[in-house]
């Protein structure tokens, strides 16, 4: 019997035809999404920020291609921490949220893969909003912040290594905690604002899908903006 994640991934196949670009995040659902694609007969070239993904595709016999030779991609696909009912979603484990936002802005449909208990009515900010910050902005962004939350902001440090985790942009992150919002597309705009600021884990208006499985299986929410409303 399928789990969540299984079932989320196979209905995910639905949206990918014969010879499509396609986005692909991380995590165990996409990685159950690159099995299914592999097994099956459609040819698609795909665009990855997840260095585990890339390998996995690999290994998969999928063909991967770099992002920056890539200018449109047909769907792209992702998980994230929390989503909610106003298309708001926020990513922090990762890291990869700069090219993980780059891809989802290339495609013409973002789909979130998500069970039950991740989608929400309101964001929560349960978990913290991310920032890539240039290593020369660090102090500077951080005295920013003190005019967004009292609740502070830490530098993210390596567990592997002595010193801070840095992106593959050679960037530092900041994870920052915030109460909850009633204007997340306020705060991403504002933070993204920010002298020093690369990009942050909060996407506000790019997600067009969220395939959400539940012990009934999977339903697909569509955003106004993929319906045709403005």
């Amino acid at each position: 019997m399928m789990d969540k994640k299984q079932q989320c991934a196979k209905k995910a196949m639905d949206y990918i035809k014969d010879g499509m670009v396609i986005g692909l995040g991380g995590g165990s659902t996409i990685k159950h999404l690159i099995g299914y694609i592999a097994r099956s007969d459609k040819e698609v070239k795909i665009i990855t920020p997840s260095f585990e993904t890339r390998q996995h595709c690999i290994e998969a016999g999928l063909r991967v291609l770099s992002t920056s030779d890539v200018g449109e991609v047909s769907v792209a696909f992702d998980g994230c921490d929390q989503v909610d009912e106003q298309f708001h979603a926020l990513k922090s484990g990762g890291g990869i949220h700069t090219e993980e936002k780059l891809i989802a802005s290339m495609a013409n449909d973002y789909i979130l893969l998500v069970d039950d208990s991740k989608y929400v009515s309101t964001l929560t900010y349960d978990h913290p909003v991310v920032l890539e910050v240039l290593p020369q902005a660090l102090a500077f962004v951080k005295r920013q912040l003190e005019s967004f939350t009292t609740l502070g902001g830490a530098l993210r440090m390596s567990k592997d290594k002595d010193g801070a985790v840095l992106t593959e942009n050679g960037n530092y992150l900041i994870d920052v905690r915030f109460p909850p919002q009633e204007n997340s597309r306020e705060l991403e705009q504002s933070l993204k604002g920010l002298t020093g600021v690369v990009e942050v884990s909060l996407l506000t208006t790019v997600v067009s899908k969220v395939l959400v499985a539940t012990d009934n299986g999977v339903r697909e929410v569509a955003s106004r903006r993929d319906r045709g409303i403005v």
